[in-house]
Protein backbone atom coordinates (compact mmCIF):
# COMPACT_ATOMS: atom_id res chain seq x y z
CA UNK A 1 0.00 0.00 0.00
CA UNK A 2 3.24 2.11 0.42
CA UNK A 3 3.00 3.40 -2.86
CA UNK A 4 5.65 6.16 -2.70
CA UNK A 5 8.30 3.46 -1.71
CA UNK A 6 7.95 2.03 -4.98
CA UNK A 7 9.41 5.43 -6.62
CA UNK A 8 13.00 5.34 -7.60
CA UNK A 9 15.02 8.33 -7.54
CA UNK A 10 16.86 9.06 -10.66
CA UNK A 11 19.67 11.35 -10.46
CA UNK A 12 19.39 14.86 -11.59
CA UNK A 13 21.88 15.10 -13.71
CA UNK A 14 20.66 12.51 -16.09
CA UNK A 15 16.97 14.71 -16.31
CA UNK A 16 16.94 17.60 -19.64
CA UNK A 17 18.43 20.85 -18.21
CA UNK A 18 14.51 22.32 -18.04
CA UNK A 19 13.61 19.59 -15.74
CA UNK A 20 16.81 19.79 -13.59
CA UNK A 21 16.05 23.80 -13.49
CA UNK A 22 12.50 24.06 -13.97
CA UNK A 23 12.84 28.00 -13.46
CA UNK A 24 14.83 28.93 -16.78
CA UNK A 25 12.31 26.47 -18.68
CA UNK A 26 9.69 24.17 -17.22
CA UNK A 27 7.81 26.89 -15.39
CA UNK A 28 7.68 29.65 -18.41
CA UNK A 29 6.61 26.33 -20.79
CA UNK A 30 3.33 26.30 -17.82
CA UNK A 31 2.57 29.96 -18.30
CA UNK A 32 3.15 30.18 -22.19
CA UNK A 33 0.28 26.53 -22.41
CA UNK A 34 -1.94 28.82 -19.83
CA UNK A 35 -1.94 31.75 -21.52
CA UNK A 36 -1.57 30.26 -25.19
CA UNK A 37 -4.82 27.78 -24.60
CA UNK A 38 -7.51 30.04 -25.03
CA UNK A 39 -6.95 30.27 -28.78
CA UNK A 40 -8.13 26.19 -28.71
CA UNK A 41 -11.00 26.56 -26.21
CA UNK A 42 -13.91 26.79 -28.60
CA UNK A 43 -16.66 27.14 -26.19
CA UNK A 44 -17.81 27.43 -22.62
CA UNK A 45 -18.14 23.72 -22.16
CA UNK A 46 -14.00 23.72 -22.85
CA UNK A 47 -13.10 26.29 -20.64
CA UNK A 48 -14.97 24.12 -17.92
CA UNK A 49 -13.02 21.34 -18.30
CA UNK A 50 -9.83 23.32 -18.75
CA UNK A 51 -11.23 24.83 -15.26
CA UNK A 52 -11.36 21.77 -13.65
CA UNK A 53 -8.16 20.82 -14.67
CA UNK A 54 -6.32 23.18 -12.87
CA UNK A 55 -8.09 22.79 -10.35
CA UNK A 56 -7.37 19.08 -9.94
CA UNK A 57 -3.87 19.74 -10.79
CA UNK A 58 -3.55 22.27 -8.44
CA UNK A 59 -4.57 19.85 -5.33
CA UNK A 60 -2.32 16.63 -6.84
CA UNK A 61 0.75 19.50 -6.52
CA UNK A 62 0.64 19.36 -3.31
CA UNK A 63 -0.52 16.09 -2.97
CA UNK A 64 2.61 15.23 -4.37
CA UNK A 65 5.04 17.10 -2.05
CA UNK A 66 3.63 15.03 0.66
CA UNK A 67 3.54 11.28 -1.36
CA UNK A 68 6.52 12.36 -4.02
CA UNK A 69 9.10 13.81 -1.95
CA UNK A 70 8.12 13.37 1.93
CA UNK A 71 7.05 9.61 1.02
CA UNK A 72 3.67 9.89 3.72
CA UNK A 73 0.83 8.25 1.49
CA UNK A 74 -2.54 10.30 2.19
CA UNK A 75 -5.99 8.73 1.08
CA UNK A 76 -8.34 11.91 2.84
CA UNK A 77 -6.89 14.60 1.05
CA UNK A 78 -10.87 15.03 -0.26
CA UNK A 79 -11.89 15.71 3.17
CA UNK A 80 -9.33 18.92 3.00
CA UNK A 81 -10.92 19.38 -0.19
CA UNK A 82 -14.76 19.30 0.55
CA UNK A 83 -13.94 21.46 4.02
CA UNK A 84 -12.51 24.29 2.14
CA UNK A 85 -15.41 24.85 -0.14
CA UNK A 86 -17.93 23.72 2.72
CA UNK A 87 -15.98 25.82 5.22
CA UNK A 88 -16.29 28.79 2.90
CA UNK A 89 -20.02 28.50 1.79
CA UNK A 90 -20.82 28.25 5.58
CA UNK A 91 -19.12 30.97 6.80
CA UNK A 92 -20.39 33.02 3.65
CA UNK A 93 -23.87 32.43 4.04
CA UNK A 94 -24.45 31.13 7.89
CA UNK A 95 -22.51 34.18 9.27
CA UNK A 96 -22.98 36.73 6.78
CA UNK A 97 -18.83 37.03 5.96
CA UNK A 98 -18.21 38.11 2.66
CA UNK A 99 -16.78 35.69 0.18
CA UNK A 100 -13.01 37.52 -0.26
CA UNK A 101 -12.89 36.69 3.77
CA UNK A 102 -14.59 33.81 4.39
CA UNK A 103 -12.36 31.75 1.50
CA UNK A 104 -8.90 32.06 2.87
CA UNK A 105 -10.86 31.89 6.71
CA UNK A 106 -11.62 28.20 5.78
CA UNK A 107 -8.54 27.70 4.34
CA UNK A 108 -6.87 28.65 7.45
CA UNK A 109 -9.35 26.79 9.33
CA UNK A 110 -8.53 23.29 7.20
CA UNK A 111 -4.48 24.39 7.86
CA UNK A 112 -5.42 24.59 11.83
CA UNK A 113 -7.25 21.16 11.72
CA UNK A 114 -4.60 19.62 9.81
CA UNK A 115 -2.06 20.66 12.27
CA UNK A 116 -3.86 19.07 15.03
CA UNK A 117 -4.90 15.95 13.38
CA UNK A 118 -1.07 15.64 11.23
CA UNK A 119 0.98 16.14 15.30
CA UNK A 120 -0.39 11.84 15.91
CA UNK A 121 -1.41 11.15 12.40
CA UNK A 122 2.11 11.39 10.89
CA UNK A 123 3.90 9.49 13.54
CA UNK A 124 2.46 6.48 11.77
CA UNK A 125 3.88 4.37 8.86
CA UNK A 126 3.22 2.75 5.89
CA UNK A 127 0.10 0.98 5.91
CA UNK A 128 -1.32 2.16 9.46
CA UNK A 129 -0.46 6.26 7.81
CA UNK A 130 -2.90 5.07 4.96
CA UNK A 131 -5.80 3.50 6.96
CA UNK A 132 -5.44 6.36 9.49
CA UNK A 133 -5.83 9.14 6.68
CA UNK A 134 -8.59 7.12 5.24
CA UNK A 135 -10.27 7.12 8.46
CA UNK A 136 -9.88 11.05 8.47
CA UNK A 137 -11.24 11.70 5.15
CA UNK A 138 -14.29 9.18 5.84
CA UNK A 139 -15.12 10.55 8.94
CA UNK A 140 -15.11 14.23 7.53
CA UNK A 141 -17.41 13.14 4.69
CA UNK A 142 -19.85 11.61 7.65
CA UNK A 143 -19.99 14.83 9.49
CA UNK A 144 -20.51 16.85 5.83
CA UNK A 145 -23.10 14.12 5.20
CA UNK A 146 -25.07 14.17 8.70
CA UNK A 147 -24.82 18.25 10.03
CA UNK A 148 -27.62 18.81 7.47
CA UNK A 149 -28.46 21.90 9.49
CA UNK A 150 -25.45 23.27 8.11
CA UNK A 151 -24.25 21.63 5.16
CA UNK A 152 -27.73 20.99 3.60
CA UNK A 153 -27.01 17.15 4.41
CA UNK A 154 -26.98 14.36 1.44
CA UNK A 155 -28.30 17.21 -1.27
CA UNK A 156 -25.15 19.68 -0.65
CA UNK A 157 -25.70 23.56 -0.40
CA UNK A 158 -25.25 26.45 -2.70
CA UNK A 159 -22.05 28.68 -2.28
CA UNK A 160 -22.56 31.83 -3.41
CA UNK A 161 -20.79 33.78 -6.06
CA UNK A 162 -16.91 34.70 -5.33
CA UNK A 163 -16.80 38.29 -4.52
CA UNK A 164 -13.39 40.32 -4.35
CA UNK A 165 -13.80 43.90 -3.18
CA UNK A 166 -17.13 45.00 -4.89
CA UNK A 167 -16.55 42.97 -8.09
CA UNK A 168 -18.12 39.05 -8.66
CA UNK A 169 -16.01 36.91 -10.12
CA UNK A 170 -18.37 34.90 -13.12
CA UNK A 171 -17.73 33.59 -16.28
CA UNK A 172 -15.93 30.74 -17.69
CA UNK A 173 -13.25 32.96 -19.11
CA UNK A 174 -12.63 34.76 -15.91
CA UNK A 175 -12.39 31.96 -13.88
CA UNK A 176 -9.89 30.40 -16.43
CA UNK A 177 -7.46 33.01 -15.23
CA UNK A 178 -7.95 32.69 -12.12
CA UNK A 179 -7.56 29.01 -11.46
CA UNK A 180 -4.90 29.46 -14.21
CA UNK A 181 -2.90 31.76 -11.76
CA UNK A 182 -3.20 30.07 -8.91
CA UNK A 183 -2.01 26.39 -10.73
CA UNK A 184 1.12 28.66 -11.95
CA UNK A 185 1.85 30.34 -8.51
CA UNK A 186 1.42 26.40 -6.76
CA UNK A 187 3.88 24.91 -9.32
CA UNK A 188 6.00 28.28 -8.77
CA UNK A 189 5.79 27.67 -4.92
CA UNK A 190 6.39 23.75 -4.70
CA UNK A 191 9.40 24.41 -7.25
CA UNK A 192 11.32 26.91 -4.73
CA UNK A 193 10.05 24.47 -1.83
CA UNK A 194 11.73 21.79 -3.24
CA UNK A 195 14.94 23.29 -4.62
CA UNK A 196 15.12 24.65 -0.82
CA UNK A 197 17.17 23.15 2.10
CA UNK A 198 13.52 22.05 3.38
CA UNK A 199 12.93 20.67 0.57
CA UNK A 200 15.87 18.80 0.54
CA UNK A 201 15.60 17.59 4.07
CA UNK A 202 12.29 16.16 2.85
CA UNK A 203 13.91 14.52 -0.23
CA UNK A 204 16.37 12.65 2.38
CA UNK A 205 13.70 12.17 4.62
CA UNK A 206 11.75 9.88 2.12
CA UNK A 207 14.98 7.59 1.09
CA UNK A 208 15.36 7.30 4.89
CA UNK A 209 14.17 8.33 7.59
CA UNK A 210 16.60 6.73 10.47
CA UNK A 211 19.40 8.31 8.29
CA UNK A 212 17.73 11.87 7.79
CA UNK A 213 17.51 12.11 11.89
CA UNK A 214 20.98 10.88 11.77
CA UNK A 215 21.74 13.83 9.70
CA UNK A 216 19.72 16.09 12.29
CA UNK A 217 16.72 16.42 10.25
CA UNK A 218 13.35 16.60 12.37
CA UNK A 219 11.10 14.07 10.32
CA UNK A 220 8.11 14.68 12.51
CA UNK A 221 8.38 18.32 11.64
CA UNK A 222 8.87 18.20 8.34
CA UNK A 223 6.48 15.73 7.42
CA UNK A 224 3.73 17.85 9.86
CA UNK A 225 4.67 20.94 7.33
CA UNK A 226 4.07 19.39 4.12
CA UNK A 227 1.22 17.90 5.29
CA UNK A 228 -0.38 21.16 6.82
CA UNK A 229 0.75 22.56 3.03
CA UNK A 230 -0.55 20.05 0.80
CA UNK A 231 -4.10 20.25 3.17
CA UNK A 232 -4.02 23.95 2.63
CA UNK A 233 -3.23 24.10 -1.29
CA UNK A 234 -6.46 21.04 -1.15
CA UNK A 235 -8.58 23.42 0.73
CA UNK A 236 -7.78 26.44 -1.59
CA UNK A 237 -9.36 24.21 -5.01
CA UNK A 238 -12.09 23.17 -3.12
CA UNK A 239 -13.24 26.61 -1.90
CA UNK A 240 -12.40 28.35 -5.48
CA UNK A 241 -14.20 25.16 -6.74
CA UNK A 242 -17.57 25.67 -4.73
CA UNK A 243 -17.58 29.29 -5.43
CA UNK A 244 -17.02 28.69 -9.27
CA UNK A 245 -19.59 25.89 -9.66
CA UNK A 246 -22.13 27.49 -7.03
CA UNK A 247 -22.72 24.19 -5.04
CA UNK A 248 -21.43 21.65 -3.40
CA UNK A 249 -22.27 17.91 -2.03
CA UNK A 250 -20.62 15.56 0.04
CA UNK A 251 -18.92 13.48 -2.99
CA UNK A 252 -16.47 15.72 -3.08
CA UNK A 253 -15.29 14.56 -0.05
CA UNK A 254 -15.51 10.84 -0.50
CA UNK A 255 -13.44 8.44 -0.66
CA UNK A 256 -12.95 7.75 -4.67
CA UNK A 257 -12.52 11.68 -5.00
CA UNK A 258 -9.23 10.96 -2.65
CA UNK A 259 -7.89 7.53 -4.55
CA UNK A 260 -8.55 9.73 -7.90
CA UNK A 261 -6.26 12.28 -6.77
CA UNK A 262 -3.70 9.89 -5.53
CA UNK A 263 -3.91 7.93 -9.14
CA UNK A 264 -3.09 11.43 -10.75
CA UNK A 265 -0.35 11.84 -8.67
CA UNK A 266 0.80 8.17 -9.92
CA UNK A 267 -0.27 8.17 -13.42
CA UNK A 268 2.35 11.31 -14.03
CA UNK A 269 4.52 10.43 -11.50
CA UNK A 270 5.72 11.24 -8.23
CA UNK A 271 8.50 13.34 -7.25
CA UNK A 272 7.75 15.04 -10.59
CA UNK A 273 5.83 18.70 -10.17
CA UNK A 274 5.06 18.58 -13.73
CA UNK A 275 3.98 14.97 -13.69
CA UNK A 276 1.45 16.02 -11.28
CA UNK A 277 0.01 18.63 -13.88
CA UNK A 278 -0.18 16.07 -16.82
CA UNK A 279 -1.66 13.43 -14.30
CA UNK A 280 -4.26 15.73 -13.59
CA UNK A 281 -4.88 16.90 -16.96
CA UNK A 282 -4.97 13.68 -18.49
CA UNK A 283 -6.71 11.67 -16.14
CA UNK A 284 -9.48 15.00 -15.90
CA UNK A 285 -9.76 14.90 -19.29
CA UNK A 286 -10.38 11.22 -20.20
CA UNK A 287 -13.74 10.67 -18.59
CA UNK A 288 -14.93 13.95 -20.74
CA UNK A 289 -13.71 11.99 -23.74
CA UNK A 290 -14.97 8.63 -23.34
CA UNK A 291 -18.53 9.96 -21.99
CA UNK A 292 -20.02 6.46 -23.35
CA UNK A 293 -17.68 4.55 -20.20
CA UNK A 294 -19.01 7.59 -17.46
CA UNK A 295 -20.62 4.86 -15.51
CA UNK A 296 -17.18 2.80 -15.48
CA UNK A 297 -15.15 5.94 -14.25
CA UNK A 298 -13.54 4.07 -11.38
CA UNK A 299 -12.43 1.01 -13.52
CA UNK A 300 -10.71 3.37 -16.13
CA UNK A 301 -9.25 4.83 -13.52
CA UNK A 302 -8.10 1.74 -12.12
CA UNK A 303 -6.76 0.60 -15.53
CA UNK A 304 -4.95 3.37 -15.68
CA UNK A 305 -3.63 3.04 -12.38
CA UNK A 306 -2.23 -1.00 -13.39
CA UNK A 307 -0.84 0.46 -16.71
CA UNK A 308 1.15 2.93 -15.07
CA UNK A 309 2.48 0.63 -12.56
CA UNK A 310 3.27 -2.17 -15.16
CA UNK A 311 4.88 0.24 -18.06
CA UNK A 312 5.46 3.50 -16.33
CA UNK A 313 6.67 2.48 -12.33
CA UNK A 314 8.00 6.16 -12.28
CA UNK A 315 5.14 7.94 -13.58
CA UNK A 316 4.97 9.09 -17.35
CA UNK A 317 6.28 12.17 -16.94
CA UNK A 318 10.34 11.27 -15.61
CA UNK A 319 9.60 8.01 -18.04
CA UNK A 320 9.61 10.00 -20.66
CA UNK A 321 12.18 12.59 -19.33
CA UNK A 322 14.72 9.68 -19.16
CA UNK A 323 13.77 8.34 -22.62
CA UNK A 324 14.63 11.59 -23.85
CA UNK A 325 17.67 12.23 -21.87
CA UNK A 326 18.93 8.79 -22.75
CA UNK A 327 18.47 9.16 -26.48
CA UNK A 328 19.87 13.09 -26.82
CA UNK A 329 23.39 11.38 -24.48
CA UNK A 330 22.99 8.90 -27.40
Amino acid sequence: MDVAANVSEAPRAALPRWWARPRSGGLAALAAVIVLLPLALANNYFYEVAILVALNATVCVGLNLLIGYAGQISLGHAGFFALGGYGSAILATQYGLPTWLSLPLACAGVALLALLIGRPTLRLKGHTLAMATLGLGVIIAIVITTEDRLTGGPDGMSVPALVLFGWTVSGERTWYWITGAVLLATVWLAFNLIESPRGRALRALHGSEVAAQTLGIDSGRAKLQVFVLSALVAALAGALMAHYTGFITPAKASFLHSVELVIMVVFGGMASVFGAVVGAAVLTMLPQLLTVLKDYEMMVFGAALIATMVFFPQGVVPTLAHWWARRRSV
